[in-house]
């Protein structure tokens, strides 16, 4: 039986949310408990306070981003949790009320849809907090707590707070603020699959997992996604894995994973000797050094070659996210860099996302100054704005750039050309990454169809029988259709 993936994740625009600082509602939701211990939405962020963003506000904002093109919304944790970010979680059932709570979930489900709009939660499987119930009993009542081992305790007594002494127990990544669970433990395993179940039963339409290769226990993810797809064989799973994936995408697991593999060579390439180091070392996805045109091509076809087709349509493609700092701080404010990677991301093969506020060219530095508060209309910047309308639009128009099979065409110094093809329907996408014009010549041997139309950029076509001349102005792009 061959690898099937949801239809719908081909054909989507993806807009990824932080909850906490894409947008607070203007009606009076909040109570004083929260809205007088807010810190002001436009400050620097930190690490521990919060801004005050909420379910309702993004309801709110729903119409923009139908506007801009967008189709479905990821959004990182939302579930009951003592931090901003709430990969903390304390209850998996449970909507964090600073974010509206169950009742705003729903009213967003509902929203959503009514605008063919998808929604995708995070799961956060591999731990919880120490905040969490059944943690929480293992500190009051020690070796005696019924709940145990659904922790790997190694020693006592579990220092869960005093970093002077040993936690005594399994924690991701040694943060004692987040105790790892015991997968092996059949009560945790179907406690996590029913999350997954609940959750989808109430209406959302796919789970994004968070560090899932964390998770040793053999068949843990094979059977997650059999109880997912059981309730709805369309919900989408996508996985948060920076490397090479094959092991998790081989059908029986994921549908994709968020496609670091494409962010760093796309940074390479179009940001270059930009791309300013402290941004990127940690953590690292390796968008450096510089690539020229015909390393990128090579990147590429790697990256083509590395899972099924079926999955290549499905994978989560970004260029920056809540983990990174943003592509506009990394190159050095070189707005042109921006627009060439944007370009690249909107007609790769994959489901496009956009990291809240990149839109309106929102810059941001390392955790958490990459989470900023979406900023006021007043500060957007309108022309990064108007170019991801045109690319969405484009993308959303052309079948052949979300399932057409993808063919390098050209690459030599800083111009990398490519054509995306289904059917009768043939794209060509051209970008020259240098700081001089381009003047190039691309032969076609077997022409079906002769793309001319300047859909988007700037450029000059001229076609002589079966070869095409493309001038290229420096630092630009173009999609011909």
């Amino acid at each position: 039986m061959g690898i099937t993936t949801p239809d719908w994740v081909k054909n989507a625009v993806f807009y990824q949310i932080f909850p906490d600082r894409f947008a607070r509602s203007q009606q009076s939701h909040q109570g004083l408990w929260i809205s007088n211990n807010l810190e002001p939405w436009d400050d620097p962020p930190t690490l521990q306070r919060y801004k005050g963003g909420d379910l309702w506000g993004v309801i709110e904002k729903l119409d923009y981003l139908k506007d801009l093109g967008v189709n479905a919304i990821y959004f990182t944790p939302i579930f009951q949790s003592a931090s901003n970010h709430r990969y903390h979680t304390h209850d998996f059932y449970q909507v964090d009320p600073m974010l509206g709570g169950n009742m705003a979930l729903d009213a967003l489900l509902e929203a959503a849809h009514q605008r063919n709009m998808k929604v995708v939660l995070d799961g956060v499987f591999n731990h919880a907090s120490r905040g969490f119930f059944f943690f929480n009993d293992i500190l009051e009542h020690g070796p005696l707590s019924a709940w145990l081992d659904w922790f790997i305790v190694e020693g006592w007594p579990v220092s869960a707070y005093d970093g002077s002494k040993p936690a005594n127990y399994i924690s991701w990544a040694d943060n004692r603020a987040l105790p790892q669970f015991n997968h092996d433990n059949p009560q945790v395993r179907e406690y996590i699959m029913q999350i997954g179940e609940y959750w989808l039963k109430k209406g959302i339409d796919g789970w994004r997992l968070d560090v899932p290769n964390e998770v040793k226990a053999p068949g843990f993810w094979q059977e997650f996604r059999s109880r997912v797809k059981a309730i709805n064989p369309d919900a989408y799973i996508v996985g948060e894995i920076w490397e090479d994936s094959r092991q998790w995408l081989d059908g029986t697991q994921f549908d994709g994973v968020m496609n670091y593999l494409f962010a760093a060579p796309t940074i390479a390439f179009t940001a270059g000797d930009r791309v300013i180091m402290e941004f990127v070392e940690s953590p690292s996805y390796d968008p450096y050094p510089a690539l020229s045109a015909p390393e990128y091509a090579e990147k590429i076809q790697q990256l083509l070659a590395l899972y099924p087709w079926e999955i290549q349509l499905t994978q989560l493609n970004l260029l920056n996210s809540h983990d990174t700092a943003r592509l506009l701080t990394i190159a050095g404010g070189d707005r042109a860099s921006v627009e060439l990677a944007t370009l690249l991301l909107f007609t790769f093969p994959g489901a496009p996302s956009i990291f809240y506020g990149d839109e309106v060219g929102l810059p941001g530095g390392l955790d958490p100054d990459c989470r900023r508060g979406f900023p006021k209309e007043e500060n957007w910047d309108l022309e990064v704005l108007n170019y991801h309308k045109k690319l969405i639009a484009v993308r959303n128009k052309y079948a052949a750039l979300r399932t057409g099979d993808y063919r390098v065409l050209y690459a030599q110094g800083g111009v990398y050309v490519f054509s995306r093809s289904l059917g009768t329907e043939k794209l060509i996408v051209a970008v020259n990454v240098d700081t001089n014009p381009a003047a190039i010549t691309v032969e076609f041997a077997d022409l079906q169809t002769r793309p001319e139309n300047l859909l988007y950029g700037k450029g000059r076509v001229l076609w002589q029988g079966n070869r095409l001349k493309l001038d290229i102005p420096s630092r630009t792009g173009c999609i011909i259709g």
